[in-house]
């Protein structure tokens, strides 16, 4: 065989080892990247994964924020995901979600943050619940305090 032809056959390999992708989670084993507790909660999980590839968890979107403000490392990020509280399991865009906190909605780490996937959908939860709604900047500057 010919180099060329070893290269096109290894060549798509390449570029599949090499795609950044967010790891699932895996519930009840994995454990927060911030406070070591076991992710168990499916309506309060998150994630985040670099661009390199290595994906980090946490067991409640404040951790992961505060992670963030701790570190300042989100320009190495590839995917920041937050659970949607409407969808249990289901991982949402942090930078478009719409965040929620309500002390009738309890968060594992007690900041009673929530995640939406819909501005809709958390106000809906805010009729419901009463809090305070929050985009992603504003709520990495109220964590930051």
């Amino acid at each position: 065989m010919s180099k060329n032809i070893i290269t096109l056959l290894f060549l798509p390999l390449f570029f599949m080892a090499c795609s950044v992708e967010p790891k699932p989670i895996a519930y009840g084993d994995d454990h927060c990247q911030f406070c070591d507790m076991t992710v168990v909660d499916k309506t309060h999980s998150a994630e985040y994964t670099t661009k390199k590839g290595k994906s980090f968890v946490y067991d409640a979107i404040e951790c992961l924020v505060n992670d963030i403000n701790q570190n300042n490392n989100e320009n190495t990020m590839a995917f920041i995901l937050v659970a949607d509280y409407s969808n249990p399991g289901q991982l949402t865009d942090a930078k478009t979600a719409t965040f929620l906190i309500s002390e009738k909605i309890k968060s594992p780490m007690g900041a009673n943050l929530s995640a939406f996937s819909t501005k809709a959908s958390a106000e809906s939860h805010l009729k419901e619940f009463g809090g305070q709604i929050y985009d992603w900047t504003a709520l990495k500057n109220k964590f930051s305090k």
